[in-house]
């Protein structure tokens, strides 16, 4: 399963917009728009859902599931649970 939440952090990591994800991936620019739209998981044809965490990984990016362990080598982020920014002290 991916997120829209991980897919757009990926891209951050790489510095990357949608059309080149897109590009990348193999999959139309809508494709991604509508992917990075969604709320939870992304949901769509698995086939295309393959090409992008493929792109990602081929890109140098690991997408890590829920209470997953991360086996690669490197340094990474992990979101411990979604929810809305809190400052300092707050």
């Amino acid at each position: 399963m991916i997120t829209a939440f991980q897919m757009r952090a990926a891209r951050a990591l790489l510095g990357i917009d949608q059309n080149t994800l897109a590009e990348l991936a193999g999959v139309s620019l809508p494709t991604i728009q509508r992917m990075e739209a969604s709320t939870g998981n992304v949901r769509g044809v698995v086939e295309t859902l393959i090409k992008v965490v493929e792109a990602f990984d081929r890109a140098g990016v690991e997408l890590i599931g829920e209470q997953a362990r991360s086996d690669g080598g490197g340094r990474g982020v992990r979101l411990k649970e979604p929810g809305q920014p809190r400052r300092v002290g707050a």
